[in-house]
């Protein structure tokens, strides 16, 4: 979805939005504030995608930002600018990156930090929450639900209610990460940025744009809650590996900053990104969330081409990933990649037998992950048993290589994954 620029000043990108309150000013002064705190990330050329998608990609490393994502640029500023406001503590509710970045800011400025965080948020969020002194209330079904449930207590007991993105000082300080892209990319070209509420994207697209109004910006969603790009996401949670993203409504502060600063945006679906997490943890050696992947899932779906000339920057916004996730990840991806097989063999229900086939497995080069017996729901002989066998293999052709060895010793055998 191209955003159509409605006059001759948005065209050029030469006045900030009007009646918001955010400029390059309000950026660069939310940088000092953050000094001492928020880390300066590095930006890593990437050969793997580069060769694969062409032009020269680079990735913007947010994920070893201070508590694994962007989310403290924003919080930082925030209470900063809250001045005595803040003095009862602060409030929010979130999926989980702001509440630890808020949380943190909290510790630093000494102030209490309540979190409402919903039901089934990333059990590593919370954790980092929890570590950084916040605490941690049950938010309801959704973040829209933790949201509400947070401004209602601050209402009740006087604490500054911090929204997640919809804030222009939190917009300001996320956008900080785009001054670090023109310090760092001298020929910048395209900028891909992970879009959930928009303050990272809102704020890197104004810091860049009113100082190189030529690089292009692109935010991502991911398809399944998409609200800038198809208006309100279904009723209920959405289930997804991009939780960080997955947000249900536009933000009144962040829409407008996003339709006059941003030049396209574009979604991602479920697989794409887990594929680009395996990719970016095998290949770039980088521990990524889905939300925080989802620029390059935009770039394995051909929703995002890198540009022909100059850099094009991905920025990986947060790494703050359940550890128990990545079993199944490395599971579907080597399964995907042909390096894991899924086969079943009819044997025959008499001692030894099992013992002779594992014995083919074994001399085919195949490594055994996982055995099992399966004799419910298959017409099999009365002396007969399934057997069904977990393989690491070195790719397809050998896959093929050992049903052909086990056929030959008689066994009858077949592939069950694709």
């Amino acid at each position: 979805m191209a955003l159509r620029w409605t006059s001759k000043e948005k065209e050029h990108h030469i006045v900030p939005s009007k009646n918001l309150g955010i400029d390059l000013d309000a950026i660069r002064a939310a940088r000092e504030v953050g000094r001492a705190v928020v880390e300066h990330t590095p930006v890593t050329p990437s050969a793997y995608l580069s060769q694969q998608f062409g032009g020269q990609v680079i990735l913007k490393a947010e994920n070893l930002q201070r508590t694994g994502a962007f989310k403290i640029r924003g919080a930082i500023n925030k209470l900063h600018r809250l001045g005595d406001l803040k003095k009862h503590g602060v409030v929010a509710g979130s999926a989980g990156n702001h509440a630890a970045g808020l949380a943190f800011a909290a510790q630093h400025f000494g102030v209490k930090c309540e979190i409402f965080i919903p039901r089934g948020a990333s059990l590593a969020k919370i954790a980092a929450c929890k570590s950084y002194g916040g605490i941690v209330i049950d938010g309801g079904e959704s973040v829209e639900t933790a949201v509400a449930m947070a401004k209602s207590r601050a209402l009740e007991t006087g604490m500054a209610f911090c929204h997640p993105y919809d804030d222009v000082d939190v917009v300001a300080g996320q956008g900080t990460l785009g001054l670090e892209l023109l310090e760092d990319i001298s020929d910048l070209s395209l900028v891909v940025v992970p879009l959930g509420g928009g303050g990272l994207l809102s704020g890197t697209a104004l810091a860049i744009k009113q100082q190189r109004p030529e690089v292009k910006i692109v935010g991502v969603q991911i398809s399944s809650c998409a609200p800038y790009i198809y208006g309100n996401a279904p009723k209920g949670p959405v289930p997804t590996l991009a939780d960080g993203i997955a947000v249900k409504q536009p933000g009144d502060v962040t829409r407008p900053l996003i339709t006059d600063w941003v030049d396209e945006l574009v979604d991602v679906d479920e697989d794409s990104v887990a594929d680009a997490m395996m990719i970016l943890l095998e290949r770039s050696k980088m521990y990524v969330e889905g939300g925080g992947a989802v620029g390059v899932s935009a770039l394995l779906n051909s929703r995002v081409k890198p540009a022909k000339k100059g850099k094009t920057c991905i920025v990986l916004s947060g790494g703050n990933v359940d550890i128990g996730l990545i079993p199944n990840l490395i599971r579907r991806h080597e399964t995907k990649a042909g390096r894991r097989a899924l086969l079943f063999a009819r044997v025959s229900d008499r001692p030894g037998a099992l013992a002779e086939f594992l014995t083919v497995l074994a001399k085919s080069g195949a490594n055994i992950i996982e055995v099992s017996h399966v004799r419910e729901g298959l017409n099999l002989h009365v002396r007969e048993t399934g057997v069904q066998v977990v393989l690491e293999v070195r790719g397809r052709d050998h896959t093929a290589e050992i049903i052909t060895i086990v056929k030959s010793e008689g066994f009858e055998i077949s592939e069950m994954t694709s």
